[in-house]
């Protein structure tokens, strides 16, 4: 009886004029990484650094773009989810300041002059690089149970947003997944000494993993803005299920071209 109705349920700070203090952290937090890594382009832009390569301006703007709309996505989509709010609030709180710490982990580096990941030339750059593989570690942690979550009780929300936030977390999954062997293929090379290997084994995988990340803001928008149409409940839902098919092969796609070339 996942799909009895469409409407939306009320949840605490949803129907509240000020958002929890949570949702307002987050919000300020990914639009700070944001920020970051706009200004980080522009850096880019009147700078002679490369775009590519383990040292380049290109990892403070992904990085600082990718974390922060991640984080306005997460704390938006898990409003859908059946948690009690004290757990969702500590969840969230770590979450944002991980991401701080990843962000700003890698933009050190980049300002440095040195990679940030799998850099184990000095005691200094090792408790960076360790740091960055242990945040990682948290995140595949807390958005794992975010994921449980949602397949536990159907998320709340209009026509097709229980089938959107299920599918946007099962193929963040498989971003978490890939971003985990990307970590393991690079320290793997680097104790073996072959450290710029490792700085470019992670090549094949970054499709599968960019693609696969975003997939939990993609699909919820989409049911959002359906849900704004005149379009019937069945309607939206076959649209939407289309659309995460769609999602799915691109992530099929993605993942056969990383096995041909990993």
């Amino acid at each position: 009886m996942d799909d009895v109705k469409d409407v939306e349920t009320a949840q605490p700070g949803r129907d509240t004029i000020r958002p929890p203090l949570v949702d307002r952290l987050c919000r300020a937090t990914g639009l700070l990484l944001v920020l970051s890594g706009l200004a980080h382009l522009l850096v880019f832009a009147v700078d002679d650094g490369p775009w590519g390569g383990p040292v380049s301006w290109r990892k403070p703007v992904t990085f600082g773009l990718s974390f922060g709309v991640t984080l306005l996505a997460v704390a938006w989509v898990t409003s859908y989810l059946r948690i009690t709010p004290r757990l969702r609030t500590v969840l969230l709180t770590v979450f944002a300041a991980d991401c701080v710490v990843e962000v700003g982990g890698i933009t050190l580096q980049a300002w440095r002059g040195v990679p940030s990941h799998l850099d184990m030339e000095t005691p200094f750059d090792t408790a960076v690089s360790m740091t960055l593989a242990v945040g990682g570690g948290v995140l595949v942690v807390l958005l794992t149970v975010f994921a449980v979550a949602s397949f536990r009780h159907r998320p709340t929300g209009p026509a097709g947003m229980a089938l959107a936030v299920r599918s946007g977390f099962a193929i963040l999954l498989v971003a978490l997944a890939s971003g985990a062997a990307m970590i393991a293929r690079g320290v793997a090379l680097t104790r073996a000494g072959h450290q710029e290997a490792a700085y470019h084994s992670t090549a094949p995988l970054k499709p599968l993993h960019g693609v696969s990340l975003h997939a939990v803001l993609v699909l919820p928008a989409l049911a959002w803005l359906l849900s704004r149409t005149s379009w019937s409940g069945p309607v939206q839902r076959r649209i939407l299920t289309g659309a995460v098919l769609c999602y799915s092969a691109a992530v099929v796609a993605a993942g056969a071209w990383a096995t041909l070339t990993f």
